[in-house]
């Protein structure tokens, strides 16, 4: 049985993300698989700058490590790159993340901004579709528009996928979640705050939504 490992919105819980990979690596028994990460690194929590260095190291072969790209992820870069912009990023949790960097814009290493920005949007496998905030089932993925990937919120209730794909994702987070839908599985338990983390394991040979989880426990947020 292949697996595929999802690890939803870290959001600068390095101890969580810790966790969670050798969370991952007991479960596996040995059997390597594929860990997918569905974005917000950084922000909000106290570790981004760890964060990155750690999904930075990648995972030892035969594991395969696919890392998406999330909506503060993009803020990040963008605020990075254009000053016009920092304030709107520090305001939605970027503060914590440059404090990690010692507070100082100029510190943050370009390497870690060249990391963020070549992210993936998506990644799609025989049965799933693995995408930060979500996608427009009525449009191509090829016409996808990268607002849509980072920042989509599906309506309440909202069961479809895309097509025959699960639709895996977080961003839109639910503390008491995940939340499974025939079509999709919201994986975000806003576990930066929470200190709970669920790390979806889904069966490569098998359509549909997660078979397992591994629940990952931390400290919640301070205040």
């Amino acid at each position: 049985m292949r697996l595929t490992y999802v690890i939803p919105d870290i959001h600068g819980r390095y101890d969580l993300l810790s966790d969670a990979l050798s969370g991952i690596t007991a479960r596996s028994g040995g059997e390597a698989g594929c860990i997918v990460t569905i974005g917000d690194y950084v922000d909000k929590g106290p570790q981004s700058r760890e964060v990155i260095d750690r999904l930075r190291l990648g995972v030892g072969a035969p594991w395969r490590l696919v890392t998406l790209k999330g909506n503060h992820d993009a803020m990040m870069v963008e605020a990075l790159r254009d000053p016009a912009k920092m304030a709107a990023w520090l305001e939605k949790g970027g503060d914590t993340a440059l404090a990690s960097y010692g507070g100082d814009p100029g510190d943050v290493p370009r390497a870690h901004i060249a990391w963020l920005d070549q992210l993936l949007l998506m990644h799609v496998d025989t049965y799933r579709l693995y995408v930060h905030a979500g996608v427009d089932p009525e449009i191509p993925l090829d016409r996808q528009s990268q607002a849509t990937l980072l920042w989509k919120r599906y309506p309440k209730g909202f069961s479809g996928g895309f097509g025959t794909l699960h639709v895996v994702h977080g961003h839109d987070n639910y503390p008491d979640g995940p939340l499974l839908h025939e079509g999709r599985s919201n994986l975000d338990t806003q576990a930066w705050r929470t200190g709970r983390l669920m790390v979806g394991v889904f069966d490569d040979d098998r359509p549909g939504g997660p078979v397992d989880f591994i629940e990952i426990r931390g400290p919640p947020a301070e205040g």
